[in-house]
């Protein structure tokens, strides 16, 4: 187990934890939550000792195998597949072993390590690593591609593929959403709810968070608190907690301020002197009990829209992409024939690359239509959030360079100081204004560019991803200030607390169209699961099909006379090896295929009985809202597990139909 007892660990000056207790358990999966700034990622590098207490004990099982996502962006042109398959250290370490005795021609080591290659699963690794690349959304035609072909968000799946093919006991991810749309996060959740080792995971992403852990630990104003539950249990307790202190804090309060009284009347009188001496003592010993005072949380509304023009916008047949210096338009989405309205809330679906970021900067006229027409109401004030805030921001000027050339556009009017309490309200205060942005965190850039916005007074936002670097505190307030907006909406995220909270209709951008989704989200990860189940059938078939040729070879072969039996020995010898080595491909797959009947052989009918039970009258209210949960959560887990089962058994089923 990990273990923290009486820990400090500074950073530079700041102090980080003093005192921190926490034990976790092998096999826990636990959030790690808290403010930006407040010590996530040095806590991580505790753990991983690139860091070392400054006081206390802290301990891990040294065997432990530990798996982390490298925030350094790779430089190098190695084949995507073997990059991701170095992650797997005991391969790697297997290969070395045997390079080694081939170097030494040591027959002994040879065999030990053609012994360890089998044992650490050489035979299916590249199928493995491929397996992680196709479920993060890379394309077949990407899995061989040179790694330094790919943009910074695409190295950064990489990374994480690199660290999910690490066979792990400990497994620590840093915000591992951050560079993942809806299809790829649906797909890791699965993943990450089939590891079996220990998990830390710092993410923002609530429903995130909900699916993946069952421990939540809140580091805050230097302290660690651990409790037994996701995040949204972790809500509802800390809530009660800060009630509770908050309660005893004020009766502290009275109790104190009744033994000031007594103080205040009788010290002056000598016979009354010795008590009053003994409730100043009582005063200096009482414990002060930490009265409730969070940092304020942020919160900001937008302005009420001068005018909602109707239609906001109308496309006819317009085409979005982007221009090619002396070439052809590549065209990414076509025939796009929608109207927006004003009031709508619009969520905008589909995986990457298939054109969302494309269609909003096309409508936010950062990207010229290649073709078609969109038609702009009169009055039309958008409002535009770029996935990469750094599109509309100046890395050397501060937040205040930038607000006033705004405001010359926008208000001319407008005097400084009022610019200055502006950029208040959004945590930008003191020398902070004139600080350059290049220099600003990404949440800092991200409350910048929304502070940019609400001063435009916009009334259709177009937002492209605008939660990458926000906090859950942060997230909220945006949530609530697009709720009270009177404009419209339209919203590209993988943040499906958000896309929940605010759309009411989502968009689907595929196979280069855009259509109305006619459902929830819930529905649209029922539809990426299917169109999952659908792709591994493909994959399956596709695999069966790769034997085809070999079949048709071997039987065109002219027949073997009996003058040639050492050619037989070798035909025999050689396809004894392919039995063999397709054997060792499915035994690890059917150890899986197994574990997951076993799982779901326990799962199901305790969804079952669940089921049943809430239609008990004697359940309380509390009672039937656990049971729910539960029942969600289970329903969710069984999707997953039925999924990689069949998964798993049209792999079986392909190896078997190659080796007959």
């Amino acid at each position: 187990m990990i273990v923290l007892k009486n820990l400090t660990l500074r950073r530079g000056p700041k102090i980080v934890l003093q005192g921190a207790n926490l034990t976790l358990n092998p096999g826990e999966k636990v959030g790690l939550v808290g403010r930006n700034g407040a010590g996530k990622s040095s806590l991580f590098a505790l753990l991983t000792h690139r860091l070392q207490a400054d006081a206390g004990d802290f301990s891990i099982p040294p065997r432990w195998r530990m798996a982390e996502v490298a925030q350094n962006m790779p430089e190098t042109d190695q084949p995507a597949t073997a990059f991701v398959l170095e992650g797997d250290t005991r391969l790697m370490e297997a290969q070395a072993a045997l390079a080694a005795a081939e170097a030494a021609d040591d027959g002994n080591a040879i065999g030990e390590a053609h012994g360890l290659l089998a044992e650490v699963g050489a035979f299916d690794a590249s199928p493995r690593a491929q397996a992680l690349m196709l479920g993060l959304g890379f394309k077949s035609a990407q899995l061989d591609a040179p790694v330094n072909s790919f943009s910074g968000g695409w190295r950064m799946r990489l990374q994480l593929a690199r660290a999910l093919m690490c066979p792990s006991d400990l497994l620590l991810l840093d915000e591992p959403t951050n560079h993942l749309d809806l299809d790829a996060l649906v797909w890791l959740e699965a993943w990450l709810q089939r590891y079996e080792g220990t998990m830390l995971v710092i993410s923002h992403d609530r429903e995130f968070l909900d699916a993946i852990t069952r421990v939540t630990v809140h580091l805050e104003e230097t302290q660690l608190t651990r409790y037994g539950g996701n995040y949204s249990a972790f809500e509802g307790m800390r809530a009660e907690r800060m009630s509770q202190q908050q309660a005893a804090f004020g009766r502290q309060q009275e109790k104190v301020a009744q033994l000031q009284r007594f103080i205040d009347r009788f010290k002056a009188k000598a016979s009354k002197a010795k008590q009053a001496q003994s409730r100043v003592k009582a005063l200096e010993r009482m414990e002060k009990i930490a009265p409730v005072l969070t940092a304020a949380d942020f919160s900001f509304e937008f302005r009420e829209p001068e005018n909602l023009p109707n239609p906001m916008l109308a496309m006819r047949e317009m085409r979005c992409g982007y221009a090619v210096e002396g070439g052809e338009p590549i065209t990414i989405v076509r025939d796009i024939d929608r109207s927006v309205m004003p009031g709508q809330r619009i969520g905008i679906l589909g995986a990457n690359g298939q054109g969302k970021s494309t269609l909003v900067k096309t409508l936010a006229r950062v990207l010229p239509a290649l073709g078609g027409s969109v038609t702009e109401g009169k009055g039309l004030a958008i409002g535009y959030f770029a996935q990469q805030e750094m599109d509309v921001l100046t890395p050397e000027s501060g937040p205040m360079e930038h607000i006033i050339r705004l405001a010359k556009q926008v208000s001319p009017g407008a005097r400084e100081q009022e610019l200055r309490n502006f950029l208040g309200q959004f945590r930008f205060t003191g020398d902070m204004v004139h600080q350059p942005v290049g220099s600003l965190s990404g949440g800092e850039k991200a409350r910048l560019v929304l502070a940019m916005i609400v001063w435009q007074r916009p009334n259709l936002l177009l937002l492209d991803e605008p939660t990458n670097h926000l906090d859950l505190t942060t997230r909220e307030a945006l949530s609530m200030a697009l709720n009270e907006f009177e404009g419209t909406v339209m919203l590209v995220s993988h943040d499906r607390a958000l896309l929940r909270e605010v759309c009411d209709e989502f968009w689907l951008v595929t196979a280069g169209g855009v259509s109305e989704f006619d459902g929830d989200l819930d529905d649209y990860q029922r539809w990426l699961l299917e169109q999952s189940r659908e792709q591994a059938r493909a994959y399956a078939q596709a695999a069966r099909g790769a034997a085809a040729p070999a079949v048709v070879e071997a039987a065109s072969k002219p027949s073997k006379t009996p003058d040639e039996p050492a050619d037989r020995r070798e035909d025999r010898k050689a396809q004894a090896q392919a039995r063999q080595r397709a054997a060792e491909q499915a035994r690890p797959l059917k150890a899986e295929f197994g574990k997951l009947e076993a799982r779901l052989a326990t799962a199901v009918p305790e969804r079952d009985a669940l089921a049943a039970s809430l239609a008990d009258p004697s359940l309380t209210a509390a009672e039937r809202a656990e049971r729910g949960k539960r029942l969600k959560l289970l329903s969710e887990q069984i999707e997953t597990f039925e999924t990689r089962w069949l998964e798993l058994g049209e792999a079986i089923e392909a190896l078997s139909t190659t080796t007959a």
